[in-house]
């Protein structure tokens, strides 16, 4: 794996023709959390899947569509279409060099663009691949939350799962309070339609509560949860990226 590290002999002479889109997010999460973990998650993401494929990691891209969060002061959203126009751009300029593979990964459970995206350039330009790694999603998850020790999760946003994540990769920002609320489910109706300001309490979809885990016990959870999940979401990749671009390229 190379990154933007590197310079350019070094990309050169390495023959690498994959590359390795990540999105992040600047966003909201509840009053006490730093706004920065989805870059952070899609940051992990990009390395791991970078080693899988021996690919060209790109800088992660710290805006996302975060709509639902934009009336949080700080957060900033970018429309879809912006989005995806530069990440389109980045696609082309890679194409010129050489590239012919591509990988797109995003921190933000809000990405609905993703899948459109990676389904329009595949149509739009028929001598590269580009994937997710969405493949194994949900058992990925389960996996997760099990090995985590973390069953009966309930939580979209903000709750212990973001407080064991903040306490592994940035514990120095953490404000260790209590913080969310047991959301209604019938709010689940509206959580794309109306920002979440008017759906929970102060921002998070879930509720953490202090004092039942030691911060090194939040953190382990963590470590745990995610390296577990971005494993098992990294099996087959190699593959599929492998056995698609034969596949549409070659007939």
């Amino acid at each position: 794996m190379l990154n933007f590290k590197n310079t350019t002999l070094e990309i050169s002479n390495s023959g690498i023709d994959t590359a390795v889109l990540s999105v992040g997010a600047t966003e909201q999460f509840g009053p006490y959390l730093p706004m920065h973990l989805d870059t952070l998650i899609a940051e992990l993401y990009a390395t791991a899947y970078g080693n899988e494929l021996n690919a060209y990691v790109l800088p992660t891209i710290p805006f996302n569509t975060s709509e639902e969060h934009a009336n949080f002061k700080g957060t900033v959203t970018v429309s879809p279409n912006i989005l995806t126009a530069m990440l389109e751009d980045i696609v082309c300029n890679l194409i010129r060099q050489g590239f012919r593979k591509f990988l797109v990964c995003t921190g933000h459970g809000g990405s609905y663009w993703e899948g459109a995206f990676v389904k329009h350039i595949n149509y739009k330009y028929p001598e590269i691949i580009v994937i997710s790694a969405n493949h194994n999603s949900h058992l990925a998850w389960n996996e997760a939350v099990e090995a985590a020790g973390l069953k009966g999760l309930n939580e979209m946003h903000g709750g212990l799962l973001s407080v064991c994540t903040a306490m592994w990769l940035c514990p120095e920002l953490v404000k260790s309070h209590s913080m969310g609320s047991e959301i209604p489910s019938e709010n689940r109706l509206y959580a794309d339609y109306l920002g979440w300001d008017k759906l929970t309490k102060d921002g998070c979809w879930g509720k953490y509560d202090v004092g039942i885990y030691s911060q090194e016990e939040l953190a382990d959870k963590g470590k745990i949860f995610w390296i577990t999940f971005i494993q098992k979401r990294t099996e087959g990749l190699k593959r599929i990226l492998e056995e698609g671009f034969r596949r549409k390229t070659q007939g």
